[in-house]
């Protein structure tokens, strides 16, 4: 009788096991077939982009992101909500945010914002945040031609985007990486928010050295350059990042909202 029981507690413990690997291997296979799915949209040499600044799953886990950059009038403070893109720019006279729904612009003093505001958002979160930026939904991917400066040759990926995403459908932009270790060393980008069509005309900012925050390789610095024919020919201007946070935490909702005294942004 022992036995008998000793046998069918020995057949249970078992079947158990079996069901337990079986369940993990299925959980194991559809979490490889998620994670295909998701970076099967993006080429392969993006894909080498990501890996080589961080790898795309990393940045995703990533719900906050700060910097600041020094200007003529003192620092200004980026914070923004990874996830929904939601902001605030803090800067000694203004305060530019975005709420998820508009965009405003507060003056704290008697000084007026010179610029655009609305364009000006989250134009630096786009271009600091690169190349993950360019893993969001509603892009086409494409072929460019390489680049070529100072007897290095670049290859390009051409981002554009389907129509009526962001405010600027219209923009494009070429990653340049080295061919090598697959860094992302150039981005050319049009214009098109104040022409609302499409141009040809390609800006260029070189990316000339990288931080590792939080397992991410961010930029250090950019460089504007001037252009010609849609090429880079000499620098022109030069911005550096410092106070640089990454976090799996949100920020708090209550400081994108409109304060008192802001005004909407059409």
């Amino acid at each position: 009788m022992k036995k008998l029981v000793l046998l069918s507690l020995s057949l249970i413990v078992l079947s158990c096991k079996n069901n337990t690997s079986e369940t993990t291997t299925e959980t194991k296979a559809e979490n490889t077939t998620e994670q295909q799915s998701k970076t099967s949209k993006y080429p392969e040499n993006l894909l080498n982009v990501f890996n080589a600044h961080g790898e795309l799953d990393t940045w995703s886990t990533m719900k906050s992101l700060s910097f600041a950059m020094e200007k003529p009038n003192g620092k200004e403070v980026t914070t923004v909500n990874i996830k929904n893109r939601k902001s605030l720019i803090d800067m000694p006279e203004h305060a530019i945010g975005f709420d998820g729904k508009q965009a405003w612009l507060l003056n704290k003093r008697d000084t007026e914002y010179k610029g655009n505001a609305k364009f000006y958002y989250n134009l630096m979160f786009y271009f600091y945040a690169m190349p993950f930026v360019l893993a969001d939904d509603g892009i086409i991917y494409g072929e460019a031609e390489p680049l070529a400066f100072e007897e290095q040759t670049y290859p390009g990926i051409k981002i554009s985007y389907n129509s009526g995403v962001g405010e600027s459908p219209e923009d494009e932009y070429v990653l340049y990486f080295n061919p090598e270790t697959y860094q992302m060393e150039w981005l050319a980008y049009t214009v098109t928010y104040f022409t609302l069509s499409k141009t040809k005309e390609f800006h260029y900012i070189k990316y000339g050295s990288w931080q590792n925050v939080e397992g991410v390789k961010l930029p250090q610095t950019i460089t504007w350059y001037n252009y010609e024919n849609n090429s880079p020919t000499t620098k022109r201007n030069h911005v550096s990042f410092t106070q640089v946070t990454l976090s799996k935490i949100k920020p708090n909702d209550a400081m994108f909202q409109k304060p008192e005294g802001a005004i909407v942004l059409e």
